[in-house]
C-alpha cells in the first residue's frame, strides 16, 4: 500500500488517514494497525470496483446519518466500517477473508 503523508489530506482535525482509490494519505505515521484496518478497506473496494464501494459507502452514511443522528455515530455503522474495526488486530484477516465480508455487517450493530 502506498502511503502519503501529508498535512492537507485528510480533511478535517478528526480525521487522520483516508484510503483513496488504495492509496493511504495521512497526516503522520501510521501504526501496522491502521495500516491494516485501510487494507481492509482497499480489499472492500476491489470487490466493488472502487466507483461502487464509494457510492455505497456514501449512501449507507446519509442512511446511517438519518437512523443515528449523529455524523460520528453514523461513520462508525457503516458496514464497511464495521468490518474493517472488527478485524483491524488481526494482521492475517485479509489472507482468510472472503468475498463481500461487510454484508453481514449491513444488519449488525456497531455499538459506539
Amino acid at each position: 500500500m502506498k502511503i502519503i503523508y501529508n498535512k492537507i489530506l485528510p480533511f478535517g482535525r478528526n480525521f487522520y488517514a483516508l484510503n483513496f482509490f488504495g492509496i493511504l494519505f495521512a497526516k503522520g505515521p501510521c501504526d501496522r494497525v491502521t495500516i491494516n484496518h485501510e487494507k481492509i478497506h482497499t480489499a472492500q473496494m476491489k470487490e466493488l470496483a472502487y466507483v461502487f464501494f464509494y457510492l455505497f459507502y456514501v449512501l449507507e452514511w446519509v442512511v446511517r446519518l438519518f437512523q443515528y443522528g449523529l455524523s460520528t455515530r453514523a461513520y462508525y455503522n457503516i458496514s464497511f466500517e464495521r468490518e474493517a474495526y472488527a478485524n483491524q488486530n488481526d494482521m492475517n484477516y485479509l489472507s482468510s477473508r472472503r468475498a463481500f465480508s461487510f454484508m453481514p455487517h449491513l444488519s449488525a450493530r456497531f455499538r459506539k
